[in-house]
């Protein structure tokens, strides 16, 4: 198919990009002007931005006859103004546009979270979602759980001998971490799947679940060493962001850390995983999974120095 891609250059886009390209589809990719190409091989790449819809319109799709859309798009911080801006808004003018021009299939990288939407970055999400639903396209919406490099934020201290850092008892929340390469091929596929078409689609890695607890236990064998904790109570996390909040109100800096300490303390005190709707109880045994890479698989290439991690707007610790 010819495919035209957004957010190539993003963790997961770079492995849908080379996904796509290996398994022989005619690829474009849509880059911020500013941005660094992705290194993909026999890939056309387009500059523009995808806040203007005019630009969306003259340089993505003028004149051009795309089978499908893939979006790996998302807003870098999930702040109210930059989600809205790029998880909703940008999309919305790429859907339009896709609309005019034809093209019959789109694929959206969505996030499990908004199963419970309320941060604003999840809300923009959904609003973009209803609107795929119901454009007449052929959708699939991808909901995947934890991504190996979100679970990465940690390895460096406890390689220094730092305690790893557990909200709580360290089992309040729980996932299926998926790894970049295992959600790009499980993406790509809804674009030939029936059964991954007009569909919402959760999605994590091979069991079983995994709770932060357990994550560590598994950093400190590969390391072997003795397991070290220190707890964060969730209440500190809510003095912070109260602290924060009020700071805020006359420091748009501390506004913004404010509004990072939100989506931090959501995914401290929220599972990663499939949401009963009549029970409000997280479902391990219910989230699909797909691929075979292993969070271990994942954290002792990264402690050989295979995979380097750069955490960016989402370091936490």
């Amino acid at each position: 198919m010819r495919v035209l891609l957004l957010g190539a250059t993003g963790t997961i886009g770079r492995a849908v990009a080379t996904a796509l390209a290996e398994q022989g589809h005619d690829l474009t990719c849509l880059l911020r002007p500013s941005a660094h190409a992705p290194e993909v091989v026999n890939a056309e790449l387009r500059f523009a931005d995808v806040t203007d819809p005019d630009t969306i319109r003259t340089i993505a799709f003028d004149g051009e006859a795309y089978d499908a859309v893939v979006s790996c798009l998302a807003s870098r911080t999930g702040r109210a103004q930059d989600a809205w801006a790029i998880d909703h808004a940008a999309h919305s003018s790429v859907l339009g546009a896709a609309r005019e021009a034809g093209v019959a299939r789109f694929v959206l990288l969505s996030a499990i979270c908004v199963q419970k939407p309320l941060l604003p970055f999840q809300q923009a999400k959904l609003a973009f979602e209803a609107e795929l639903r119901s454009s007449g396209l052929t959708w699939s919406i991808v909901r995947p759980t934890a991504f190996f490099k979100s679970l990465s934020g940690q390895i460096q201290r406890v390689r220094d001998g730092k305690p790893y850092l557990l909200f709580g008892d360290g089992d309040l929340t729980a996932c299926k971490p998926i790894s970049d390469r295992d959600l790009a091929e499980f993406i790509v596929s809804c674009l030939t799947v029936p059964d991954r078409q007009n569909r919402i689609l959760p999605i994590g890695g091979p069991g079983p679940a995994l709770t932060p607890r357990a994550q560590a236990e598994i950093l400190f064998d590969l390391l072997g060493q003795q397991p070290k904790f220190r707890r964060v109570p969730v209440a500190m996390m809510d003095a912070i962001i109260a602290g924060l909040s009020l700071a805020g109100r006359v420091s748009p800096i501390l506004a913004a850390k404010a509004d990072l300490a939100r989506i931090g303390r959501y995914y401290a005190t929220e599972s990663m995983l499939l949401l009963d709707p009549e029970t409000g109880a997280y479902d391990a045994d219910a989230t699909p999974e797909s691929g075979s890479d292993t969070l271990r698989d994942h954290f002792a290439a990264v402690l050989r120095g295979d995979v380097k991690i750069d955490l960016g707007d989402h370091a936490m610790f």
